[in-house]
């Protein structure tokens, strides 16, 4: 489970899509960026469960990004 999650625009303007995200997943703190696409490039270390973590990611960027 992804914990303390949060995220910033990627540019100052906002008016390009593209965010920086932080989050903790399993005891773990990892950084990326998700781009407009909904591409994520890891900013560190690459999560396990990659597949798993992107798709808990994407949940929470439409719930409080898209929504």
């Amino acid at each position: 489970m992804i914990q303390h999650f949060s995220f910033k625009p990627l540019y100052e303007n906002q008016q390009l899509p593209g965010w920086t995200i932080s989050f903790f997943y399993k005891q773990n703190r990892y950084e990326g960026i998700y781009e407009k696409d909904g591409a994520i490039k890891w900013t560190g270390q690459t999560p396990p469960n990659e597949d798993q973590v992107k798709k808990m990611v994407h949940e929470l960027m439409l719930f409080h990004v898209y929504d």
